[in-house]
């Protein structure tokens, strides 16, 4: 299995203070149960309707409070976890995507907390949460066609020796590294703040685990929780 060792600027502890977060990387095999995948986002959607967890509410509004604290607008640009959800009070549901990204967006929306899927083999060196200071370049989609934006100076972010991998810490993931199902390794990361439980952070690391496995026997694990000091 590749080596990864993704990486927190200290000085976000002024920003987020308490946030910690599960990296996991997986190892792919072929989809023999794509059934799985499907099934999963479904049972997530009803769950939030019916037996949401106790901290989704606290750990959202505290989320919005983080962007806010860098300068984002959460109203506009929400954290990844509340776009979801909002979709599925809508709705009532969310459609299938990719059999991947279903079962990452399901553990987003159980568990109210951001999780990002990327194609590590699209990375050049390692994942970095930082500080943007607006130069870096951000491959993405507007109006149907690909161009290239910049974040604002200070805006937090994800990014690799390339550039950005996704803009305002998990709101919107560029194009170059986007999972899906046809990748081989595959790295995810899931976002949380105090008011989500470690002990909650962790289940939701072992549910993504499990699933991902029953849509992929064989895919292989390593699973590494990272704190800010």
């Amino acid at each position: 299995m590749s080596l990864i060792t993704p990486s927190i600027d200290p000085q976000l502890a002024d920003i987020a203070p308490g946030f910690r977060a599960l990296s996991i990387l997986v190892e792919a095999t072929p989809i023999s149960h794509p059934e799985v995948a499907p099934a999963a986002l479904a049972q997530a959607c009803q769950q939030m309707l019916n037996d949401d967890v106790p901290w989704a509410n606290a750990h959202l509004s505290d989320w919005d409070e983080v962007f806010k604290a860098f300068g984002a607008k959460p109203k506009r640009t929400p954290c990844s976890a509340a776009a979801l959800r909002k979709r599925v009070l809508k709705d009532g549901s969310l459609p299938s995507l990719d059999p991947v990204v279903d079962i990452y967006n399901a553990v987003s929306i159980r568990y109210a907390i951001p999780v990002g899927g990327e194609n590590l083999s699209a990375y050049s060196g390692a994942p970095r949460l930082t500080l943007a200071d607006g130069s870096e370049p951000f491959d993405t989609f507007k109006e149907g066609q690909p161009v290239v934006e910049h974040p604002e100076p200070g805006e937090v972010i994800w990014r690799d020796d390339l550039g950005v991998t996704c803009r305002r810490w998990n709101w919107r993931q560029g194009i170059r590294t986007r999972l899906d199902s046809q990748a081989q390794s595959m790295w995810f990361i899931l976002e949380s703040l105090p008011s989500m439980p470690l002990a909650a952070l962790e289940e939701a690391g072992e549910e993504l685990v499990y699933n991902l496995q029953r849509l992929m026997p064989g895919a292989t694990a390593q699973v590494q929780l990272m704190e800010l000091a």
